[in-house]
């Protein structure tokens, strides 16, 4: 039977293109014809061919969020449920607008997701809702206390470093303290900075679709077309105007996805956090709560990369304990893959199981 093309590994020149985006959602086909090598024309149609049929999006990661949008917190959620029961469990979760990652493990029974919260609260799903439920065989709930590395911040090793260096934007003159060292340093971490309305309906225009026009942003937002052109060049050369790439990682020949729940040593948490952050396999990287106080998350070619990564990566950086879960699907993604509606998308799964990276923004 012939692969679905929606499973196919996009060709060297088209990853290379999602690489460059990742420096950059905003970038020009000009500027990307430059550095790539490619002609500009070139550049136009490819991007225009993988935004056109979804197979690529760039949005608004939630790092730039605003904060009173949403809630300060979040939860890794781990739930084994009885089998026969997953698919009930899934629909239910994915049902839940605080539910904004779902993935489902090979083990079958298993299935991992991030619940947004308050710090310290008793959150109902986790200390009423989901114990109360029959079909709910445990529950381990650990609390994100630090972010090493977010989905966004991922970049595809298709680009040389040279390449990467001049698609990223920089703001030399940014002064500490600023709104970008203050989400840098760890203040906010990933649930989104402050803003004044302005920017609040800028990036709520852009959350969708980073790449619009100023000329769409300025009949979206009712502001002035110069202002958009200067705030939005504002928020970009500051860094808070956070975009993520939203593809399918089967696409980049990246089919395996493992989630790692790691037990490290106290006095070798932060350097073993920024050893994962800084690999280029790892797509998130967080300190949590819990006996397993390093959570990860890393896309791999195969699982013989992924023995690799485990026998010889993780060597030396204090790790003490080692628990590997494979995803099976990606059941849920804020935003979805493709800006798909729920009925296609069950349609799509339908055909095909969803896969880890569509969408992901811890």
């Amino acid at each position: 039977m012939a692969n679905d093309p929606a499973d196919s590994v996009l060709s060297l020149t088209d990853q290379r293109l999602v690489a460059a985006l990742q420096c950059d959602g905003r970038l020009t086909a000009e500027r990307a014809a430059q550095v790539l090598g490619l002609g500009a024309a070139t550049v136009r149609r490819r991007l225009h061919a993988l935004t056109a049929d979804g197979t690529v999006r760039v949005v608004i990661s939630p790092v730039a969020r605003p904060r009173n949008g949403g809630s300060a917190g979040a939860l890794f959620l781990r739930i084994r449920v009885l089998r026969g029961k997953l698919d009930t469990i899934v629909a239910a979760l994915a049902a839940r607008e605080d539910i904004p990652f779902i993935d489902v493990t090979t083990a079958g029974d298993e299935i991992f997701a991030v619940a947004r919260t308050e710090p310290g609260s008793r959150d109902p799903l986790v200390f009423r809702q989901l114990p109360s439920t029959q079909a709910v065989t445990s529950l381990e709930s650990a609390t994100i206390l630090h972010v090493f590395r977010l989905t966004s911040e991922w970049r595809h090793t298709v680009l040389t470093p040279a390449e990467r260096t001049a698609l990223t934007r920089t703001d030399p003159e940014t002064e500490p303290g600023t709104a970008q060292n203050r989400t840098s340093a760890g203040s906010p971490g990933p649930y989104g900075v402050d803003t004044d309305p302005v920017e609040r309906s800028l990036i709520d225009a852009l959350a969708p679709d980073a790449r619009l026009s100023a000329a769409a942003l300025a009949a979206r937002t009712g502001h002035p077309e110069t202002t958009v052109r200067r705030r939005v060049a504002q928020l970009a050369a500051q860094g808070r105007l956070v975009t993520q790439v939203l593809v399918d990682p089967r696409r980049l020949g990246l089919p395996i996805e493992a989630k790692l729940l790691l037990h490290v040593a106290p006095d070798h948490l932060g350097a073993a956090g920024q050893a994962l952050a800084d690999h280029p396999a790892v797509h998130g990287a967080f300190a949590t709560s819990g006996p397993s106080n390093l959570h990860a998350a890393a896309y791999f070619p195969d699982l013989a990369a992924l023995y690799g990564f485990l026998s010889r990566d993780l060597a030396g950086l204090g790790i003490t304990q080692v628990e590997t879960a494979i995803v099976s699907r990606a059941a849920k993604r804020t935003p979805p893959l493709g800006g798909e509606h729920p009925a296609r998308t069950t349609a799509a799964r339908r055909r095909r199981p969803a896969r880890a990276g569509e969408g992901k923004g811890q």
